[in-house]
């Protein structure tokens, strides 16, 4: 274990003692270097090319139920990134798949930059607090993302700018809201449903539009 992940448990482990809490545990591989200012970074989100970084894979990060972190970036209508805490966590909001954004010159769904820019206006510069799920793909955090006690991930899905996770169901989430927020959206024609026949899965999109 480095000692960068070392300090940061101790820290962890010492708020424990003062505040008793629920605890979350969550697996993911950290990457910890030192950027060209001096400024060590811990994180999950793989570091600059140019950078050399220490991997520590699969390690235990603890934090006291509760904890605020700050939207820095949201990169689709399911992904963000937060900052907190001396880390930063790459997110996918557990339960829902937004359509796809466009990359390079080629074009995304529909609908997806709209799902990107409603959920840049209710999270992003914004504290939140992350429920969380485990490690999904690409060795992102999945997690419900909770602002005011409302969580943002099924706001999405009663937008019509998401649909349930079509997909393997992280263990221990409770997926019956998140259908009854899909049902409510699907029968209002509400953002993406508004397509009908036209609609297609972002799933189906991906095996379609492989990235390379």
């Amino acid at each position: 274990m480095g000692r960068g992940l070392i300090y940061i448990c101790i820290f962890v482990l010492f708020a424990f003692m003062i505040f008793p809490v629920e605890k979350r545990i969550v697996h993911a591989d950290l990457y910890i270097w030192t950027d060209a200012n001096g400024i060590r970074h811990v994180s999950n989100v793989s570091p600059p090319q140019d950078e050399i970084a220490e991997q520590l894979s699969e390690d235990d990060v603890v934090f006291p139920e509760g904890q605020t972190f700050r939207v820095v970036r949201v990169f689709d209508g399911d992904t963000v990134r937060v900052t907190g805490m001396g880390l930063t966590f790459k997110i996918r909001l557990v339960g829902i798949d937004a359509p796809e954004t466009g990359w390079k010159s080629k074009a995304g769904q529909p609908y997806g930059k709209a799902a990107t820019d409603l959920l840049s206006r209710m999270v992003l510069d914004r504290d939140v607090v992350l429920r969380q799920y485990g490690t999904g793909g690409y060795n992102r955090m999945l997690a419900e993302v909770i602002i005011d006690g409302k969580n943002i991930n099924v706001e999405m899905l009663e937008k019509g700018m998401a649909e349930v996770y079509r997909g393997k169901v992280a263990r221990g989430i409770d997926m019956n809201r998140y259908k009854e927020a899909e049902t409510f959206a699907r029968q209002r024609n509400i953002g993406i449903w508004s397509l009908g026949k036209a609609y297609q899965s972002p799933r189906q999109w991906r095996r379609e539009h492989p990235r390379k």
